[in-house]
Parts: structure tokens; C-alpha cells; sequence
């Protein structure tokens, strides 16, 4: 019974390792969120990033930031076919962020929101430069429409502000139809008679509180990512952020940065080949981070003048949206080590759900076609199970036998699978095999925003929350209690206890998963049944038959 209580061993100790990592997790002291005012943007520092030497022009200085008064600002809101986003006069903050698209996890009634106040969750933009405005400077908006209108593909948004003596400065926000990409551009007019050589910097400002609708049986990762070429992609702790220990690549004239958390990401991408600085930092005495990039501009000579522009993308983990945008943007999405595998099951899942038209039902075919193409290594694992089955009496009898003399115990039971030609390990390894792949697809599912407010049929109108009814939890409990009636029967009462009492274990949180990961559980447990009981049956009509030829 040696491979049977490795299979025990290996499922409590990675069952016991999600659940303490989750349980720590969730229970985590979390900081306590700034208490919000009408004027959210208050809260924001006033300190501006001070890029390195070696981004630095030549005698160009970084200025002290001139405090406005929080009073004077003003919000308004910009709307398009995906998006209402509420913008501040001070910096020209985006500090609301409605999907019309997406729900609450918490409230289908509501639309979801990712920029807010709650959380301190805002994207901000500056110039660093002598009496430029930074994210703490206040803009005047100029007329305009600010609904994207029919027949129209964008809507420009400019907000100015002052600068030096001469200098005329502009905040212009682009949106698109059918995107959740904005351009943000810094336009800088030169009316002086001096040259300026400022830098723009573009941040994400967050608290490291969880977002809503979290579960604690899943933890994901909500915090700061970079990638670049050199490095690819880093996921970065708000600890290590916290006590300057955050280890990344500092400068590179590649890739992005972003603000992860699960099924929606927001991500700084500057343009590929232009030098810049990613920085993170936590706000002193305060309980928020920022973390952004800075770039220079070009030189702005007298009576010239200079636009620089970075993309803003800010909306759910669309992997095909993301990967258009830039090299490794759609590694927000991730799956770790499994990447390799589970990036095929999602293409396939794609291609299915393209077939079939339902999430839910793609699901379903997906389950039968991994099942159909692990049958040979299903087969031989059952296969070993029904000769184990048909041999156990016999292996309860060598324990009463030989139950005082563990050796000789060990002696027998070798021969008898030697006589019976029985691996004890034939139905272990074909599973170890296939544990890649059914992690890997549980990434998948978990993980893919598309499965968020997708309906399968009837009562479930949401594969990403869990089961409103828990039907589909109940039936998983009821058909794990098949299985292991259909398994041979342990010789040791304690390890035959502990295999009833599995179902109710892996039912607890199956509770609290998904339906779309309990979906899949569901269906690879029916079709498990069906070929284990149509083995098992076949292995026992012939050893009947063997055994009646015999007598």
C-alpha cells in the first residue's frame, strides 16, 4: 500500500500548503486605507521622482514643488464606448476609472471600478524641470467634448497649466473607440529665450490593499511589475518596495511597467528604443507607493517646441489586447513556472470558445479533449488499480498472516505482485505525469478575465465567482465518493478513513472556488468514473473467467 499513502502524503501536504499560505495571507495586518475626501487627489505627495545622472541633461536642476491649494481643484469625468474616467484639474490626475463592461465582483449591479479613492489608486503624470507643473500643479481644462462621439475613433482631452516666464505648457489625454489604451502627452511650448531640457515622469500611486472580491482560498498577486529585455518579467512585493530591498532593472531603453492585481492591470508603456528610468517608492509617513517611469524630453530651444507621450493602458488582462501593445505586456497574466504548458491550454481554450460561443461549454469540451489525449496513461493507471482491487482479500489476508512480522509482510506482498504481475506503482506515475498539465489548466481558469461575468447555463451566470447555489461543489463531494468506491479497498482501517474522509476535505474548498475551475473538476471526475468503472468491470469479467476455467 505503499503507493497509496504516497498519493495520500502528496495530496495533504500540497492541499495543507495552499490552504496555511492563503490563511497567512489573508489574515495579513493590512494597512488602514486613507480616509477619503470629495477631493481624492489630496492625498497625493508632493514630492516629485529625481531621475539619475545618467538621464540627467547637462546643468538641468529639479525643482521644488509649489503646494496648490487642494480647494481650488476640480473634477470632471470623459466617457467613451469602454470607459468613464474622472479626471482632476490638480496634475490632471486620473482619479476614477469606471469598465463599463466588467461588474463588481461584490455587486453585479454596479459597474467595475479601478481607479479610485479607496485604495488612493490614481495615474499621475509631471515635469521635472525649473517652475514646470508636476502632479501637484494646477491645470485649467479647455473646452471640449468630453463623450467620445458616433463616427469619431478618439477624444482628446487638454488641460494647461503654467509654466516659466514664456513657456506654455499642455496636458493632452487621448482616447480611443474599442481601447483601453490612453495617450498622455506633455506638449511644452518655448516662448523664452532660454533653452529647456525638462524630463516627464508617469506613475501609478496605490495603497498594497487587497482589491475587492477577494477570496482567501486563492490568493493572486496585487502589487508593481517591470519588464524589459534584459530581465523580462519582475513581479515586485510592496515589502520589498517598502523597505528599499526591491531589486529590478533600473534603466533600459525598453519595456513597461505596471500595477498588477487579479484580471486587471495598469501599465506604463513608453515608446521601444527611447531611454528611461522605472522607479518605486513608498511615500513617507503615509500608507501609499508610486511607482513610474521617467523620460527625458527632447531639448526645447527658444521660440520651439516639444510633445513627449507615453501610453496608459488601464482595463481588464485581455492577453491579445496586451501582447499588441508591447513585447511582454501579456505576462501580467501570469502563470509561473508553468507558463510553457499553460499558455497552449489557453490558446486552445480561445480557439473552443471561438467553436462553441460559451466559456462554460468550452470549458467542458477542453476537460474531454486533455482526457482524450491522456487515455493511454488514464488507462494504465486504472488498469493497475483493478488488479490491485482484485488482489486486496488477498493482501488482507497476508496482514492477519503476517501482520507481527513487517519484513516478511513486505517479503509477500513483492511476491504476490510479482505472480500477479503488478506494479505498485502503476497507478501512481501516469497521474504524477499529468499534474503539470491540470495545475497548469487551474492557472488558466483561474487567471483568465474572460472568464469574469461569463455565463454557462441556468444558475450560473458568473464562471469566475463560485457556485450561488453550490451545486456544482456538491456534485464534485459525490463523485469523488464514487471514485473511491471504485478504488480498492485499504487493508488499514485508519488509511481507509482517511480516504472517505477526503471528499468532504476538497469539498470545503471547492466551496470557495470559481465555478469555472469547479466546471472542470467536475467533468474530469464523470469521465474518470466512466473509465475506471468500464476498466474495472472489464478486469473483473476476465478474472472470472480465468478463475472459472481454472476450476
Amino acid at each position: 500500500m505503499d503507493t497509496r499513502r504516497l498519493i495520500l502524503v502528496m495530496i495533504f501536504a500540497f492541499s495543507s500548503f495552499m490552504l496555511w499560505e492563503n490563511w497567512q495571507e489573508y489574515n495579513r495586518p493590512k494597512p488602514v486605507a486613507e480616509v477619503a475626501t470629495n477631493t481624492p487627489q489630496a492625498v497625493a505627495d508632493g514630492s516629485t521622482p529625481t531621475p539619475s545622472v545618467s538621464l540627467q541633461a547637462a546643468g538641468s536642476a529639479i525643482a521644488a514643488v509649489t503646494e496648490t491649494p487642494v480647494a481650488t481643484a476640480e473634477t470632471f469625468s470623459v466617457e467613451t464606448d469602454l470607459m468613464k474616467v474622472t479626471i482632476s484639474t490638480q496634475g490632471g490626475d486620473l482619479v476614477g476609472l469606471e469598465l463599463l463592461n466588467y461588474k463588481e465582483s461584490d455587486d453585479k449591479d454596479h459597474n467595475f471600478v479601478l481607479f479610485d479613492a479607496k485604495h488612493q489608486y490614481f495615474a499621475q503624470s509631471g515635469l521635472i524641470g525649473d517652475g514646470l507643473p508636476t502632479h501637484r500643479s494646477l491645470f485649467r481644462r479647455v473646452d471640449g467634448p468630453l463623450q467620445l462621439q458616433d463616427g469619431s475613433d478618439e477624444l482628446k482631452v487638454r488641460l494647461e497649466a503654467n509654466g516659466p516666464e514664456g513657456v506654455r505648457i499642455a496636458r493632452i489625454l487621448t482616447f480611443k473607440r474599442s481601447s483601453y489604451v490612453v495617450d498622455v502627452a506633455w506638449e511644452i511650448v518655448n516662448g523664452s529665450d532660454k533653452p529647456l531640457a525638462p524630463h516627464a515622469y508617469f506613475q501609478v500611486q496605490r495603497d498594497d490593499g487587497e482589491p475587492a472580491g477577494g477570496n482567501f482560498m486563492m490568493h493572486t498577486f496585487t502589487g508593481p511589475a517591470v519588464y524589459t529585455e534584459a530581465e523580462k518579467y519582475q513581479k515586485i512585493s510592496f515589502k520589498d518596495v517598502a523597505d528599499k530591498s526591491a531589486k529590478f532593472v533600473k534603466t533600459a531603453d525598453n519595456g513597461w511597467l505596471a500595477m498588477v492585481q487579479h484580471y486587471f492591470v495598469a501599465a506604463w508603456v513608453p515608446e521601444q528604443g527611447v531611454q528611461r528610468e522605472y522607479y518605486m517608492r513608498k511615500l513617507d509617513n503615509s500608507k501609499l507607493y508610486q511607482m513610474g517611469v521617467i523620460v527625458p524630453v527632447a531639448e526645447v530651444g527658444p521660440g520651439t517646441s516639444a510633445v513627449s507621450s507615453v501610453s496608459l493602458f488601464a482595463g481588464p488582462q485581455e492577453q491579445a489586447a496586451l501582447k499588441a501593445l508591447a513585447p511582454g505586456l501579456d505576462l501580467v497574466v501570469d502563470y509561473g513556472w508553468l507558463t510553457v504548458i499553460a499558455a497552449p491550454i489557453f490558446w486552445a481554450l480561445q480557439f473552443i470558445h471561438g467553436l462553441v460561443g460559451n466559456w462554460g461549454w468550452a470549458i467542458v469540451v477542453l476537460t474531454i479533449a486533455i482526457k482524450l489525449a491522456f487515455f493511454p496513461l488514464s488507462a494504465a493507471s486504472y488498469k493497475s488499480m483493478a488488479k490491485m482491487r482484485l488482489v486486496t482479500p488477498r493482501l488482507v489476508q497476508l496482514k492477519e498472516r503476517y501482520g507481527d512480522d513487517k519484513a516478511r509482510l513486505n517479503q509477500e506482498m513483492m511476491k504476490l505482485y510479482q505472480t500477479e504481475k503488478i506494479n505498485p506503482l502503476g497507478g501512481c506515475l501516469p497521474i504524477l505525469i499529468q499534474i503539470p498539465v491540470f495545475i497548469a489548466l487551474y492557472w488558466v481558469l483561474l487567471g483568465a478575465v474572460e472568464m469574469r461575468d461569463a455565463p454557462w447555463i441556468l444558475w450560473i451566470t458568473d464562471l469566475a465567482a463560485p457556485d450561488p447555489w453550490y451545486i456544482l461543489p456538491v456534485i464534485m463531494v459525490v463523485s469523488m465518493f464514487i471514485q473511491i468506491k471504485l478504488n480498492p479497498t485499504p487493508p488499514d482501517p485508519i488509511q481507509a478513513k482517511v480516504m472517505m474522509a477526503m471528499p468532504f476535505v476538497f469539498g470545503i474548498m471547492f466551496f470557495f472556488f470559481p465555478a469555472g475551475l469547479v466546471l472542470y473538476w467536475v467533468v474530469n471526475n464523470i469521465l474518470s468514473i466512466a473509465q475506471q468503472w468500464q476498466i474495472t468491470r472489464m478486469m473483473e469479467a476476465g478474472g472470472k473467467a480465468a478463475n472459472d476455467a481454472k476450476a
